[in-house]
């Protein structure tokens, strides 16, 4: 896969579907590599009429990885942020909204529809708030606002985002999956072997647990975003599942809120992962979206 030389450093991308066709850049979550994206999913979405790109965030998979910035102290950080006080962190998500926009830039896309899920969301959000001449729409999933007020993770999904995957690939592959069977959507199948496959696919693309604690670092360090999301003029999407252990589905009633005119599509047994029978709903409603922005920009 090629790389793209942004901000000093260099981001892994892929793209599915005809260059002429709108560009649909998917940003994915905390610790998660773009192929969580997965082939089919952004293959289904260029079938539908998209030029899609997907790329490893800074600090994760084939991206590089900024291993001198140290690892910071998650614990620390949290006790700041719940107290609010000010975190300190090695870069925040306004740096990895840049990123993204560079990329953009490096591959000749003026502007794309912004799709983000988790983590994701809140960069697609934050490129929004910086970048809006760049974005023609956003739809953010599975996200939120930053607000620390709230319905915060189950104590469950919280102690697996918070336990430390083993670093020997048996030992990680089981750790992902048995996370996902905690945070995943229980009104859906559990793809067991599709999701192992892709576990091991990551491991083997590179695995760096200092870069996911700068990533959750950088939520933290970044705060409430909800005051800045009443700026975004971006027909707006937000999905989000019902049943979300993670980020529950408060928080996506809370962006969908704070965005002007958005529009919040809730999936009834839909946890914090894409399960293939959320594909379909997921690509008709962001096509939807395209369409309303096609038609307010004519």
């Amino acid at each position: 896969m090629p790389r793209a030389a942004v901000n000093g450093l260099e981001l892994e991308y892929e793209t599915f579907g005809e260059p002429s066709h709108p560009p649909l850049v998917l940003i994915m979550g905390l610790g998660a590599q773009m192929i969580l994206w997965e082939d089919a999913f952004c293959a289904d979405f260029a079938a539908s009429g998209f030029f899609v790109v997907r790329f490893d965030n800074r600090d994760i998979g084939l991206s590089t990885q900024l291993d001198a910035l140290g690892i910071p102290n998650v614990f620390e950080g949290m006790q700041a942020a719940q107290a609010g006080q000010p975190v300190t962190a090695p870069y925040t998500l306004a740096d990895m909204a840049d990123d993204t926009v560079a990329l953009m830039t490096e591959l000749g896309i003026a502007r794309a529809h912004i799709v983000g899920a988790s983590m994701g969301g809140m960069i697609a959000q934050t490129v929004a708030i910086r970048h809006p001449d760049r974005v023609l729409s956003l739809t953010s999933i599975m996200s939120t606002t930053g607000d620390p007020t709230l319905p915060q993770a189950t104590g469950d999904a919280l102690r697996m985002l918070l336990t430390p995957a083993p670093l020997d690939r048996a030992g990680n592959v089981a750790h992902m999956l048995d996370a996902w069977k905690v945070i995943g959507s229980p009104g859906y199948p559990f793809d067991e072997p599709g999701m192992r496959a892709i576990f091991e696919r990551a491991f083997d693309r590179g695995h760096n647990p200092g870069g996911v604690a700068r990533q959750l670092t950088a939520i933290m360090a970044s705060g409430d975003r909800t005051s800045a999301l009443r700026s975004v003029s971006a027909p707006t999407l937000v999905i989000h599942g019902k049943d979300d252990p993670l980020i529950p589905v408060a928080a996506g009633n809370a962006t969908a809120e704070a965005v002007p005119g958005s529009t919040l599509l809730v999936i009834d047994g839909m946890g914090h992962d894409f399960p293939r029978g959320t594909w379909a709903p997921i690509i008709a409603a962001i096509g939807d979206l395209a369409k309303r922005a096609r038609a307010r920009a004519a």
